[in-house]
């Protein structure tokens, strides 16, 4: 516990309160944390995630919410949570512009954004010491709470500029399913920071109208936001993992089986008894021959290393639904006589083993050329 009194508690928590509230700088940097974090889903580029979070500035509203629920002040709280969506808005409009501006320019598939679309344990993980640390950084005013802050922005600001970069390329396994992911990390960020106070001796407070019952109503709100997101994210299916399928062993050759002609029926040798007349042969009935059925054409999926893998989907074109995709080296089998063009790329009409069919980018196919019982 860092409070004694209640006038030292009530005088620290003002002062705390001054602390949170955010500046023009705050917002500033918010600008450029969107910038850059746009620029990394539009590249695909790790590193550049990794940049706007360490951009990103020191998210001491989202600590604002905290004091605000254990505080039970409702005009703190909605202060708090004003300055926060603002900047997420300023976030979330500039994924936006990046996803409206990559429909004219070809740029690689987004593959980094659909990892940050998704929910995982891992990210609860980071989530959740980003909020512990951060908020006792803040409280005891330490130098290196922005590594914990820029952990935080990590998990919170990446899903909504990928869901913003969803909408405006019109992918719809970015959109809404990054939203989701930013509204339940923002909900239990919130709790785990309001949690951290409460551990480190801030209480309920009966002056300036922070009751326990306005505690317990913002809880409620934190975490009504929190379990209707998970809802709509597990009855939906949205924001959970598509699982991959396994990669596929090359099939064997198999000889082709030879025709085997069916014997002729053969005339019996004729007896003294029987009278001189000609008995014609019996004629053997024909026998249908087995057509063999065409020799499938496999290939394997060949996308480049940053990519891992390829999307199949429901129509030809990048505007088409996501049925699931393929890692690198997965066999498929093509089912195009040829290739059909759409939004300037070639696709092919292609179906996994034991799996679903769909069109695939010819480019991120790579066939086997024809040669004899290939």
């Amino acid at each position: 516990l860092i409070l004694v009194t209640a006038t030292e508690r009530e005088a620290f928590i003002d002062t705390l309160a001054r602390r949170t509230s955010p500046s023009i700088e705050f917002y500033l940097l918010a600008l450029l944390c969107g910038a850059i974090i746009t620029a990394g889903i539009s590249l695909n580029s790790p590193a550049l995630l990794a940049l706007g979070a360490l951009s990103a500035p020191l998210l001491t509203p989202l600590i604002g919410l905290g004091l605000g629920t254990v505080s039970g002040s409702m005009q703190f709280f909605t202060r708090s949570l004003l300055n926060l969506l603002t900047a997420s808005l300023v976030i979330f409009g500039l994924g936006l512009i990046g996803g409206v501006i990559s429909n004219s320019i070809p740029l690689p598939e987004p593959s980094q954004g659909q990892l940050h679309a998704q929910l995982g344990w891992p990210n609860f993980l980071v989530l959740a010491v980003g909020s512990v640390l951060t908020t006792f950084g803040v409280v005891h005013h330490r130098k290196r709470t922005g590594l914990a802050s820029a952990a935080l922005a990590y998990e919170l600001f990446i899903p909504l500029a990928v869901a913003g970069f969803g909408l405006g390329s019109r992918q719809a396994h970015l959109w809404p399913d990054g939203l989701i992911v930013f509204g339940i990390h923002l909900a239990w960020a919130a709790i785990l920071c309001s949690l951290t106070l409460f551990a480190l001796g801030f209480r309920p407070l009966t002056l300036f109208g922070y009751t326990t019952g306005g505690v317990l109503a913002l809880v409620g709100i934190l975490a009504a936001i929190g379990l209707s997101a998970t809802g709509a994210a597990i009855s939906a299916q949205f924001a959970l993992p598509t699982p991959l399928p396994s990669a596929t062993p090359a099939p064997s050759s198999t000889p082709t089986p030879s025709i085997t002609p069916s014997p002729t029926s053969t005339q019996p040798p004729p007896t003294a008894t029987l009278p001189a007349t000609l008995t014609p042969s019996i004629t053997p009935s024909p026998t249908l021959s087995p057509t063999p059925s065409p020799t499938p054409v496999y290939a394997r999926v060949n996308a480049p290393e940053e990519y891992g893998g390829a999307i199949l989907r429901l129509e030809p074109g990048f505007d088409s639904r996501s049925i699931t995709s393929a890692l690198n080296g997965t066999l498929i089998i093509i089912l195009s006589e040829k290739a059909t063009e759409a939004d300037d790329a070639l696709w092919l009409h292609v179906r996994i083993p034991d799996g679903p069919e769909g069109w695939m980018l010819q480019s991120l196919i790579a066939i086997a050329t024809p040669v004899p019982n290939w």
